[in-house]
């Protein structure tokens, strides 16, 4: 049986990804801090071929040890997003990118390493071009920094793959009202209405559950893919704010967006990108848009961020 370790599992990818492995005949091993005091991986606990270990992704001891017992590693531990790095720029460092460096100089080359970044790294792209794998890196925050960095320490090996990943919605146990997607959603649902920043600014979309099936497909393909960075995202969802408010509204019709006509947004990002390379690999999407949209709907029936709130 091949054995999987996660760091960061009980995160918000984790918890949709370790179940999916176990699914998938996959023992996993998650190692977490638990640093949100989540309870994602309660139903796994079930599974006879689950492990849990609470612990630092950056101590060697725990790490060698957990290493020297996997067959796959996916290092998911990471400060993620802009804002959270920059509140904390030490462990954004010692997280996204030495951690990875632990890992990288703790593998042999017959275990596999699949890598999540982000395609923030691209920055601000060519208006009107897409960009490739080929496309140069200008990461314009820390944590795209943080995480360029670390994917060249695992491309460097030569044996890794790094997925760059679009902008992840959907729900998951332990879930992110803050991403873009899933944060307009809940505007829509919750307010039925907000307000933007920089509305022409686009990016690429992914759903949570294709980032899952992503990993897999990694795995089952490692030998044709090694060696690569792939691009994850959905071609028909390169869309600017306005344009992704304009698709929200279509589910939710008493939506109202305006655009904010001073202030701007602290995240710059603004690129178009190709997803060519992982479909040839034969990996195709599932989630488009308007179904992570419809779960989200009834997900935020659900959930309610209103815990400093009085009604």
């Amino acid at each position: 049986m091949t054995r999987v370790l996660i760091t960061g599992g009980a995160g918000y990818l984790g918890s949709v990804l370790a179940p999916a492995l176990l699914s998938e005949g996959y023992a996993v091993t998650v190692l977490d801090s638990f640093l949100w005091k989540q309870n994602s991986l309660m139903d796994c606990c079930a599974h006879e071929n689950f492990s849990v270990v609470r612990g630092d992704c950056r101590d060697e001891a725990t790490m060698k040890k957990l290493l020297a017992q996997a067959d796959v590693v996916i290092p998911l531990a990471a400060l993620v997003g802009a804002p959270l790095c920059k509140q904390d720029p030490l462990a954004a460092t010692s997280i996204n990118t030495d951690a990875i460096r632990l890992i990288v100089r703790n593998l042999s080359k017959n275990q596999l390493l699949l890598y999540p970044t982000t395609n923030s790294g691209y920055g601000i792209g060519e208006k009107g071009k897409f960009c490739t794998e080929e496309t140069p890196l200008r990461p314009i925050s820390l944590y795209g920094s943080s995480k360029v960095e670390a994917e060249e320490e695992v491309l460097a090996r030569g044996h890794g793959i790094s997925f760059r990943l679009a902008t992840v919605f959907g729900t998951a146990s332990r879930m992110r009202i803050d991403l873009l997607v899933n944060d307009f959603v809940h505007r829509a649902v919750t307010d039925r209405a907000v307000v933007i920043f920089e509305g022409h600014f686009k990016r690429n979309y992914i759903h949570i559950r294709d980032v899952a099936r992503v990993f897999i497909h990694g795995i089952r393909n490692y030998e044709a893919m090694r060696g690569r960075p792939y691009n994850v995202g959905l071609d028909e969802a390169n869309l600017s704010k306005l344009e992704l408010c304009a698709k929200i509204r279509e589910h939710v019709p008493g939506f109202v967006f305006l655009e904010a006509p001073i202030g701007e947004d602290p995240d710059k990002r603004d690129y178009i990108v190709s997803n060519a390379r992982i479909a040839s690999t034969g990996f195709k999407t599932e989630w488009d848009l308007d179904r992570g949209i419809k779960e989200l709907i009834k997900g935020f029936v659900i959930l309610r961020n209103s815990v400093y709130g009085n009604v």
